[in-house]
């Protein structure tokens, strides 16, 4: 509400009077147009989209977190309970998270059904968190349904500063998009990426018909706790019925392989809700795996069949393994009984996935891979990759993280797998400074390997500088440290337009 409202002194009054004022569309209704083709973005659709952005920024940012569900379920309820407008597929985990959820959207996708999946954070777009039919909601229906909703999202924010609490923050509000679009559309099943823990995320207001968990490992401790356990229990809250008598039937769960404390608590969690949890190895598994040009070959034995063959563009035992996580997580929506999934099909979806910024080969000629690693698990993970998957005979490591992460866990799981340390600083405001982070890389590294640049740029080309003058047949370019570092690089190497 603006200041000189004149209803400012009763927000709860004037958001009744907001509400009988609103008039807009119950998103789903069956009524709905068919949707005309997207216009051609052009200079003012994009300086629409930058005003969407910047009111949504203007929120409580991603690190102030709420820790709270009922505001997001106000905003859905009042649009016309849009969370439940489809059955909702929800994935958590520390790592791993985005590409299974891209994996289940295509496995889906090809079984001729309408996906709407929300996934964070974005590389290059806003609108890349939002994607229907497998590609990101255009500018136009992105700026469209916000100012359509933007007015219910100005009624909670009065209803919860009358309460003394905070307004919708920038997720909750985005979230609250997302389930617009996707009503919007309409999409047959709704994809989710928990944007932090689970219990208390606002992507937790969907009753998920299945619930998924990929590797569960130690990040954003400041709010999920600082053991496995509490940071599982956390993540276990999707088990959650958020909606009283809500349409969706009875979840099951589906995980990944977890370290034997993250299990026993997603076990007794589960236990305790009366929700069937299927477990990688223990009721499914990765059976085969093989390198193949551009990805790997993998067989998968499913719940209900075993799916040989695969092919996965993408590259990394960690894929693979997100992969058979997707595949029964499908199995898990679409099957019926024992029928297992048709081969064909789940062979198309796949070969169909894309993850960018995930052990990404950007450019060759050097070789560049990029990967948004920012934690220790996930740079374990690049490591083994790199070794795996790519033929690099010296290794160009290029640095930047922010400050709230651990710089000193990241470095100690790459150390070995780089040649020299190009160390610089993403354009994040809680980038951590270049000097710093070239201090913990020389805790594990002589001093002679660590070199410093002001920006992403510079570290860029004295990267390439160095892979084109080293006496080696196969050198590569390696950046990571944050999905910010990747974005920004993506963009710096000409590859910022591809989602």
């Amino acid at each position: 509400m603006s200041d000189d409202d004149t209803s400012a002194e009763d927000p709860l009054a004037a958001a009744e009077e907001l509400l009988a004022a609103v008039e807009g569309p119950q998103y789903g209704d069956e009524t709905d147009p068919e949707p005309l083709p997207e216009p051609v973005v052009d200079e003012a659709t994009r300086a629409e989209l930058a005003r969407v952005y910047a009111l949504l920024l203007a929120r409580a940012g991603e690190t102030q977190v709420e820790l709270r569900l009922d505001a997001t379920r106000r905003a859905c309820e009042i649009l016309g309970d849009i969370h439940t407008a489809a059955p909702t597929i929800t994935i958590t985990g520390t790592n791993g998270k985005t590409s299974t959820a891209r994996m289940i959207d295509s496995l889906i996708t090809a079984h001729e059904l309408r996906v709407g999946r929300f996934t964070s954070p974005h590389l290059h777009s806003v609108t890349e968190r939002i994607s229907v039919d497998g590609a990101p909601v255009s500018v136009h229906t992105f700026v469209r349904i916000y100012d359509e909703i933007a007015p219910y999202l100005e009624i909670v924010d009065a209803q919860l500063e009358a309460e003394g609490r905070a307004r919708l923050t920038y997720f909750e509000a985005l979230t609250v998009l997302a389930f617009a679009v996707f009503a919007d559309a309409p999409v047959d099943v709704v994809v989710t990426e928990v944007g932090m823990g689970g219990a208390w995320d606002s992507t937790n207001v969907a009753d998920a018909q299945v619930c998924v968990f990929t590797k569960i490992g130690l990040d954003h401790q400041a709010f999920l706790g600082d053991t496995i356990e509490e940071i599982a229990a956390t993540k276990a809250g999707i088990l959650d019925r958020s909606v009283a008598d809500g349409p969706a039937p009875d979840p099951i769960a589906v995980s990944a392989v977890q370290d034997e404390s993250a299990q026993a608590v997603l076990d007794e969690e589960a236990a305790r809700r009366g929700v069937p949890l299927v477990t990688e190895d223990r009721d499914f598994r990765l059976l085969e795996r093989q390198r193949a040009v551009d990805g790997q070959l993998i067989t998968v034995q499913g719940r209900r069949d075993v799916y040989s063959d695969l092919f996965l563009p993408l590259h990394g035992v960690h894929q693979a393994h997100n992969a058979a996580v997707a595949i029964v997580a499908a199995e898990a929506f679409l099957g019926a009984e024992d029928k297992p999934l048709d081969p064909v099909t789940v062979a198309e979806g796949l070969a169909r996935v894309t993850s960018p910024g995930r052990a990404e080969l950007v450019r060759t000629g050097p070789s560049v891979v990029v990967d948004g690693a920012h934690n220790p698990d996930a740079a374990h993970v690049l490591a083994e990759t790199l070794t795996e998957a790519f033929d690099f005979d010296y290794v160009v490591m290029v640095l930047a993280m922010l400050a709230d992460k651990d710089s000193d866990g990241v470095i100690e799981e790459l150390h070995r797998s780089a040649d020299v340390f190009v160390v610089s600083e993403n354009l994040n405001s809680r980038s951590l400074p270049a000097g710093d982070l070239a201090e913990a890389v020389r805790e594990w590294v002589d001093e002679d390997s660590v070199i410093v640049a002001a920006d992403l740029n510079a570290a860029l080309m004295k990267a390439i500088d160095l892979a084109n003058s080293v006496d080696a047949k196969s050198p590569g370019i390696v950046v990571t440290g944050s999905i910010y570092t990747v974005a920004e690089a993506r963009v710096l190497l000409g590859r910022g337009e591809e989602q």
